[in-house]
């Protein structure tokens, strides 16, 4: 085996955790968040299943490695793909948000759902590291993307704690909805890069 197929085996190994990590953080954040009524709770579920969605496209990525020329297509294609799926994500969250907060919806206390972020917020560090370091090998910008929609699920899963953290502990029922406006600038600027192909690769940035 030369070190470039090495490296995209590990880069598999992550997508296959990734997917079934997220599917399993899907179905338990979005059941928690219709029970509660947490919009921000739902909105981290549905980024679970982008991830998914974003774990699967990579997986075939990663198979297309071994033709060049079709590594190359595969590459691009793959970029835009999660780029889309954050902007979709992005205006989810943005609109369920909004209407939340206008609605003055109060979800009810969550503690599943604080585990899940919680747990989150330790597993999601590590394996974006992992995943950049599979990017740089392969200098891929898809990789990269997807290292960094990893790291976005880091960043929802503490916004998510604050969020339910403090409408359990003091009531604040705008602090759910506050946190998932929070996430939306996070994820739409991901999106814009990876369809524009911006996405960067160690010091280098991979244009398509």
């Amino acid at each position: 085996m030369s070190p470039r197929q090495a490296i995209v085996q590990r880069g598999l190994h992550l997508e296959y955790l990734t997917v079934g990590w997220n599917c399993l953080e899907a179905v338990l954040a979005l059941i928690a968040g219709l029970v509660a009524g947490s919009i921000a709770l739902v909105g981290f579920g549905l980024d679970s299943v982008v991830e998914v969605s974003s774990g699967v496209v990579l997986l075939w990525r990663l198979r297309a490695d071994r033709d060049p020329g079709l590594r190359e297509r595969a590459e691009h294609r793959a970029l835009r793909l999660v780029g889309i799926s954050f902007l979709a994500l992005a205006a989810y969250v943005a609109v369920e948000s909004a209407k939340s907060l206008l609605r003055r919806q109060a979800p009810e206390a969550s503690l599943v759902g604080i585990g899940l972020a919680a747990v989150s917020l330790i597993v999601m560090p590590l394996l974006a590291r992992a995943k950049r370091r599979v990017a740089r090998g392969l200098n891929s910008g898809a990789m990269q993307a997807d290292s960094r929609q990893t790291d976005i699920c880091a960043y929802l899963s503490a916004i998510l704690l604050g969020g339910l953290a403090l409408n359990a502990i003091f009531g604040w029922w705008w602090a759910d909805p506050a946190a998932g406006l929070v996430m939306v600038p996070l994820i739409a600027k991901e999106g814009v890069e990876a369809v524009q192909g911006r996405t960067c690769c160690g010091e280098e940035c991979c244009h398509p």
